[in-house]
């Protein structure tokens, strides 16, 4: 094929609507382009505790917080190897692929896995967790663990509920919650709700490069991981805790934390209410475009459990015979907008818009007028209007 012929590859910038990572802001791209520093410096140290104490801020938390070099994996794997030993129980309350991948790593760690099984669409019934809470008189469960944020459904999971589930039932299991696509773009309370390991990653709706992650850690999980016996060292709180920085066994990611310094600097500026509240009207636009092209059969809501929705992901269920995969291709290849794909067994099946993060109305109309438009020239069937509907909620 000569040049000539070759699909030319669109202009302008790209529109990047995909759940993580997110857009990053300029100032803290230039904030991380920092020149190298000792990380033993006063004025370094400076920087680092002023970004711990951002971070409590934003899990609303006093207690302790470890980070390390890796993303969201990371975390989970420290969180899992940090508080538990060969045998015990995890219980996990099945939302999606995430809910799965977090299970299959703790099965791979030792960890017996057992799972409060839930419809994708609708999400876990509380009323089974706290069942499945009662029935274990002898308290083999050493933990539950729920993804705050479902990503790859576009499903909330209410943490106050999880935690009166436990408190309902008597049961002492620790509470861990990946906040991962959560934290900084939706309502998280750690320690109002209870929560006794959180994790969280850089990507999303901190606004920095992939990289870095972190956990924060309750007085309660401190105690438990004080007999923990899963073979753990980069990871592990106790040797962590020694360090002047109590984090990093190792080179400490000096750029990353100019880069937070930024994103706290931003998101105290915004105001973090006003952070979640932005999240809150950008996501009901994308759900009302979503639901109005749903007529005509077209592409509807995942999610179908209203007390549920996202406020940081919302993903797209297309219609019956149409590959969602071949539909994000026209939307990159066309018109330069990078949507999220379907995980798992939901591959090929759904699209995923991202509203998370740096983000604002024109970027979010932009990027449903050319799903709109990606729809119409992939052959999908829809009901015209959809970024009409949008308007209509942010009017």
């Amino acid at each position: 094929m000569s040049a000539s012929a070759a699909t030319p590859k669109p202009r302008g910038r790209l529109f990047f609507a995909n759940p993580g990572p997110t857009n990053i802001p300029d100032s803290i791209l230039l904030a991380t382009a920092h020149h190298t520093v000792d990380f033993n410096d006063p004025s370094f140290s400076e920087v680092y505790w002023a970004c711990m104490d951002g971070l409590k801020r934003v899990l609303k938390t006093r207690q302790e917080i470890f980070l390390y070099t890796g993303s969201g994996h990371a975390a989970w794997e420290a969180c899992l190897a940090n508080l538990f030993s060969p045998g015990e129980v995890l219980l996990v309350l099945e939302s999606g692929h995430f809910s799965q991948s977090w299970a299959r790593m703790a099965t791979d760690l030792g960890i017996e896995v057992r799972t409060v099984p839930a419809d994708w669409r609708r999400g876990v019934d509380m009323a089974a967790l706290q069942a499945e809470l009662a029935a274990d008189k002898d308290h083999r469960i050493k933990a539950v663990g729920v993804v705050h944020n479902e990503t790859s459904t576009g499903m909330m999971i209410p943490l106050p509920e999880v935690r009166a589930a436990l408190d309902g039932a008597g049961h002492p299991a620790l509470l861990l919650a990946d906040t991962i696509s959560s934290l900084g773009s939706l309502d998280f309370r750690m320690d109002e709700w209870g929560v006794d390991c959180a994790v969280g990653g850089s990507q999303k709706g901190l606004m920095l490069p992939t990289g870095m992650s972190f956990t924060g850690v309750s007085h309660k999980a401190l105690q438990a991981h004080a007999t923990s016996k899963l073979p753990k060292h980069y990871f592990h709180w106790s040797h962590m805790m020694k360090r002047p920085l109590k984090s990093f066994l190792g080179t400490v990611p000096t750029s990353l934390f100019f880069g937070l310094q930024e994103s706290l600097r931003l998101i105290d500026e915004e105001g973090l209410e006003n952070v979640f509240a932005r999240h809150t009207r950008l996501a009901r636009a994308t759900r009302a475009a979503v639901q109005h092209w749903s007529g005509n059969n077209g592409p509807q809501l995942f999610c179908t459990n209203p007390g549920r929705f996202s406020d940081s992901v919302t993903a797209v269920l297309m219609p019956e015979g149409h590959d969602a995969d071949a539909f994000r291709k026209v939307a990159m290849q066309r018109f330069n907008l990078s949507l999220g794909g379907g995980l798992g067994p939901l591959g090929g099946k759904l699209f995923r818009i991202g509203h998370l993060g740096d983000l604002n109305e024109p970027m979010i109309l932009g990027t449903l007028a050319t799903v709109e438009l990606a729809l119409k020239v992939s052959g999908v069937p829809y009901q015209p209007g959809g970024v009409d509907a949008a308007l209509a909620t942010l009017g």
